[in-house]
């Protein structure tokens, strides 16, 4: 049976790209969605050694600042010949203003230092770790991963982040070039997501709503 208390949920961001793909998430489960960021609160520095963990703290401080529950996620791009940098720095990279274009410079760069020119040296991969709070301490917390090479220069005007640079394996075209259906979207036959966020996702939906 469906929890009542998440007819309405609060998604812990300020970060409008990753509202948008929960609000398109949670549409088809009749959730109203509040985000941190319209309701003023403050954005919790992110402490955590983890993905999980930084999640967690986001949840809990929206949880205790609306009394309602929150969803937060914590997500970033590792790079295997950066020893998985930037990964729970990735946001942190692009520096106050967002510039992800001079993250995704700065990675290029780092990889040519390393001679990092064909594809299996430049092996990448997304992270969703989800963490779901209720006020009264409750969590669900869940993670996904989607799996990909880095490209330059990078290609495609959707999405945000790191997604121009990024190709996902088994396709040819980067998240930032694939629209929002195609990158988030769950599968209507019950198949797997492709992003690490819909992956993630689809883990916390099947135990909130029952829906794979």
């Amino acid at each position: 049976m469906r929890d009542p208390s998440l007819d309405r949920l609060v998604i812990a961001t300020h970060n409008a790209g990753k509202l948008a793909e929960f609000r398109e998430l949670l549409r088809p489960h009749g959730v109203t969605v509040l985000s941190a960021g319209e309701l003023g609160l403050p954005e919790p520095e992110e402490t955590g050694t983890s993905f999980a963990a930084n999640a967690r703290l986001k949840a809990e401080a929206a949880a205790r600042g609306t009394g309602l529950p929150a969803l937060a996620d914590d997500s970033g791009l590792c790079v295997a010949a950066l020893d998985g940098a930037p990964g729970i720095y990735s946001a942190r990279w692009a520096g106050p203003d967002k510039d992800f274009a001079g993250a995704m410079a700065r990675i290029e760069a780092l990889l040519a230092e390393r001679g990092a020119a064909a594809p299996d040296a430049r092996r990448a991969h997304f992270i969703a770790a989800l963490a779901l709070v209720w006020p009264d301490g409750r969590v669900e917390a869940v993670e996904g991963r989607v799996d990909g090479v880095m490209v330059h220069p990078p290609r495609g005007r959707q999405g945000f982040g790191y997604d121009p640079a990024f190709l996902p394996d088994g396709h040819d075209r980067t998240f930032g070039e694939m629209s929002s259906d195609e990158k988030h979207g769950i599968p209507a036959d019950g198949g797997e997501g492709l992003s690490h966020r819909a992956r993630a996702f689809q883990q916390l939906a099947a135990r909130l709503f029952g829906a794979a």
